[in-house]
């Protein structure tokens, strides 16, 4: 059985996460500091907080936080995909910087946070978008967006006015703007891709 670890910045409620890992067969352990992570198959980095203080949470530079996770999966979802990149215009904190791109405020045409259902446009196959159809329904609460430099880690998009990049992976990261585990079967077959990635 897969084991994978949750890390909380402190904000809490992650129990939907941790519940959706579990009914997906993981054995899942809420971690604050990433110090024994050697013990785990992957680690998630979950959506709740603000980019500041999460960031201090995890308290690493990009290069430290290469060497903790290593090839190890890591899936980051909503503010833990954004972590992900290297400035955000939420805080001041350098991101973790693995991937190359800014997080940006979503436009002031747009009522925010963004809080609803929307569909993802697939745009090239994804690891964890394996068996996910074009148009599947996924649900957002957010206020940012992320603004890669490369296109090609986008797997799919949302478009609600404005295009938002929902789902990115390059090499072991892998991120949704959404959150796979309010997203219904959808976002259960997302979260059951990812542990197979854990398992290989």
């Amino acid at each position: 059985m897969v084991r994978v670890a949750i890390f909380d910045y402190g904000a809490g409620n992650i129990f939907s996460l941790k519940n959706s890992l579990e009914k997906a067969g993981a054995i899942v352990d809420v971690i604050t500091d990433l110090d024994g992570t050697d013990t785990y198959s992957g680690l998630l980095l979950p959506g709740v907080g603000n980019f500041d203080p999460a960031m201090n949470s995890i308290g690493l530079s990009k290069t430290e936080f290469r060497e903790y996770v290593q090839d190890m999966p890591v899936l980051g979802i909503c503010l833990g995909m954004e972590m992900f990149f290297e400035t955000s215009e939420e805080g001041e904190k350098r991101g973790l910087d693995v991937m190359a791109g800014k997080v940006i405020i979503l436009p002031p045409s747009m009522k925010v946070p963004h809080m609803g259902w929307n569909n993802l446009e697939i745009k090239r196959p994804g690891k964890i978008l394996e068996g996910i159809r074009d148009g599947s329904w996924a649900y957002f609460v957010h206020s940012y967006r992320v603004k890669p430099e490369s296109d090609g880690i986008i797997t799919a998009e949302s478009d609600y006015g404005v295009r938002v990049p929902a789902v990115v992976e390059e090499k072991n990261f892998y991120g949704t703007q959404f959150h796979p585990e309010k997203s219904g079967t959808a976002g259960k077959t997302m979260l059951e891709n990812f542990l197979k990635e854990c398992t290989r």
